[in-house]
């Protein structure tokens, strides 16, 4: 049996997740609340691994999940934002390249699957590293499929994008280091592999990717700490 994670109401039980993906991957999406692997192992290490559940902390929230963003709201403790250029799902449209926020504003940003997507993913960290303050964490997700970065401005259509990136509306594809790319922008990243750390029941139950680390990103406060 697979437990649902993310149900807003009852505890739903099903025997199994969804297939989900270009590429189908078995045992992805919750049929009940449309997680993903990604969402699951996210909710998880945020009740693990963060004070998102203990303080009083303004979160930004960019391109946000529905399944997330519904927790999120109902969170007493969270002056919550969600953001995203076309989403409907977002509370403000925005472009994350050039944010209406104003600096050291956010306690924390979650950022999940999004840089990918983004053409000046260097601008797009350097304004989330802005608008968060000193001493504030983010945690900024991207799939990692190869050693080094790869991009090319010159690939353009969908259909050479989904040929060469893996997704029609991907712009690159991210490598190990990506590390690197964050810390240009000014954060001091760990890299964790907080799924290791659950068991294989855990890893089971919530239909996790074994081999998915959290990129954890703080902005250094006023003494460089």
């Amino acid at each position: 049996m697979v437990t649902v994670l993310l149900v807003p109401y009852a505890m739903v039980i099903f025997r199994k997740f969804l297939p989900f993906g270009v590429k189908p991957r078995p045992n992805a999406r919750c049929p009940r609340c449309g997680s993903l692997e990604r969402h699951r192992l996210l909710w998880l290490y945020l009740r693990d691994k963060t004070n998102l559940f203990a303080d009083n902390l303004k979160l930004l929230d960019i391109a946000p999940m529905d399944c997330l963003q519904r927790k999120f709201r109902a969170m007493p403790n969270l002056d919550y934002i969600s953001v995203d250029l076309e989403s409907p799902m977002a509370m403000v449209k925005m472009d994350i390249t050039d944010m209406q926020f104003p600096s050291n504003y956010f306690d924390c940003v979650i950022c999940y699957h999004v840089l990918e997507h983004i053409p000046d993913d260097q601008r797009a960290m350097e304004e989330i590293f802005r608008v968060l303050k000193p001493g504030g964490w983010a945690i900024l997700q991207v799939p990692i499929l190869r050693d080094k970065t790869f991009e090319d401005p010159s690939v353009t259509t969908p259909e050479d994008r989904e040929r060469i990136f893996g997704q029609c509306d991907h712009v690159r594809i991210y490598g190990l280091d990506y590390k690197n790319r964050l810390e240009q922008a000014g954060f001091s990243v760990k890299v964790d592999d907080y799924v290791t750390q659950l068991s294989d029941d855990v890893i089971r139950k919530h239909g996790l990717m074994k081999d998915e680390n959290i990129y954890f990103c703080f902005k250094p406060n006023l003494e460089g700490k």
